[in-house]
């Protein structure tokens, strides 16, 4: 997936999308700012400068402080692909991405979406 398309938008344009998309389905700017930090180790300065300067994907994934250990457990399928198959690590970083903000879409519990362990019973 070499020089895939994706990776040279900008994350605002991707962004602002993933936005009206939770939008519509009764959700938050507010929650797909929080899975975008945990997903990336973004604080919120450093997402609001990577939406105000406008970089691409690459770049986005590139400035990321840190991926969360717990990525490696967002499984399933987006765009017809299943997300813990894909070889290339960008791809695969934007459609973890992809995966979390369907989660938020779709009425998930945040603490299922951020790979949360269980409370344990006492």
């Amino acid at each position: 997936m070499a020089g895939h398309r994706i990776f040279t938008t900008s994350f605002a344009s991707i962004y602002e999308l993933y936005v009206a998309k939770v939008e519509r389905k009764g959700h938050t700017r507010a929650e797909v700012d929080q899975v975008v930090r945990w997903l990336t180790g973004h604080d919120d300065a450093g997402l609001r400068q990577a939406l105000d300067e406008e970089i691409d994907m690459e770049i986005f994934f590139a400035r990321a402080p840190r991926m969360h250990p717990n990525a490696s457990l967002i499984t399933g399928v987006v765009c017809g692909h299943r997300v813990e198959e894909i070889s290339d690590p960008l791809m695969q970083k934007i459609r973890y991405l992809d995966k979390l903000v369907d989660e938020v879409a779709g009425g998930k519990k945040m603490t299922s979406i951020l790979r949360e362990p269980a409370a344990r019973a006492s």
